[in-house]
């Protein structure tokens, strides 16, 4: 059996996630109480067709329902189930605006007189723990329905027992770190094509940016550090029982070195690791690199439309 936990902050798009899984074919249940996981996988594993579970587990747990969550979890783990716990995560000042657009209570200020910020910064102590467990942690702030979707998709559905799914994120420091980055490399000290009027409405996927940037010794020696960094450490990872990674290559505004930095690195690690998730942020593109008879295949729709994730977040 393949269990998917989903949990996270409230109006971080638990509810499109887990829908996203029933469209899978998952058995899901929204705001299941966690000291139900076990009796529930007990009664599905007899269920021989019943082999995808998904379930939402947030904050209208009672508190030491969530303080046993770490034990539940390990027990289910040593039973030889799949687990998988997603953590979704949204800044909190997007939370507060989407409250707003919406008109929404939060759940935890139902029952009390907690102001709606203190409601949001209560609730990431209650799942604290659930977080710290979290396999992978996906940023919604700025993420589409669609591509909140489409990750789940990729880096869930289809992903495989003891492989490391492994993205690359380029981003801009202008607009803050991603919250779901687990390792950063900085490259702003790199030549800035924007300083240059011709070059300024290029990205890093261009080859007249591509060709400015080959063009500095330094950018390759960047490029070469990082790489055999990520050669010598990504293994260790792997062996640890890590089943995700996103590594996030920013610069200033996350339209040039680091898109460029972020498609060279993702190109040359593939063949080890299969299929790469590739994301530019601040470019909105998300896609997929796979390498098979050494052809380059993007998968993804690049020209679609979304629909604003605040629109729909629970």
């Amino acid at each position: 059996m393949q269990l998917v936990i989903i949990s996270g902050r409230s109006g971080s798009g638990k509810s499109i996630a887990l829908q996203a899984l029933e469209d899978l074919d998952y058995y899901a249940i929204d705001n299941l109480p966690a000291m139900l996981l076990g009796s529930l996988v007990d009664e599905l594993v007899q269920e021989s067709e019943r082999t995808h579970l998904a379930v939402s587990i947030d904050a209208r747990n009672l508190p030491y329902a969530l303080e046993r969550f770490p034990s539940l979890l390990m027990e289910l783990r040593e039973r030889g189930i799949d687990c998988q716990v997603i953590y979704l995560t949204t800044d909190a000042r997007i939370l507060l605006e989407r409250y707003s657009a919406t008109r929404r209570r939060h759940p935890l200020t139902r029952n009390s007189d907690m102001t709606l910020e203190e409601a949001i910064t209560e609730e990431e102590k209650a799942l604290s723990e659930i977080r710290n467990l979290s396999d992978l942690m996906i940023d919604t702030s700025r993420l589409s329905v669609h591509d909140l979707r489409r990750r789940l998709v990729d880096q869930v559905a289809h992903h495989q027992r003891d492989q490391l799914a492994l993205t690359f994120e380029s981003f801009g420091y202008k607009r803050g770190v991603p919250l779901d980055a687990d390792l950063v490399f900085d490259v702003r000290c790199l030549p800035n094509p924007y300083w240059d009027p011709r070059l300024r409405q290029s990205n890093g996927r261009d080859a007249t940016i591509i060709e400015f940037l080959d063009d500095f010794p330094i950018v390759h020696s960047m490029y070469n550090d990082i790489h055999d960094w990520l050669e010598r450490w990504l293994p260790a990872y792997q062996s640890s029982q890590r089943s995700y990674m996103t590594v996030a290559i920013g610069c200033t505004g996350g339209q040039h070195r680091s898109v460029y930095m972020a498609e060279r690195l993702a190109r040359q690690v593939m063949n080890n690791y299969g299929n790469i998730s590739l994301r530019h942020r601040e470019l909105g593109l998300q896609y997929t690199l796979s390498a098979e008879k050494g052809q380059v295949e993007f998968t993804g729709d690049e020209g679609s439309t979304s629909t604003p994730l605040s629109a729909h977040a629970r």
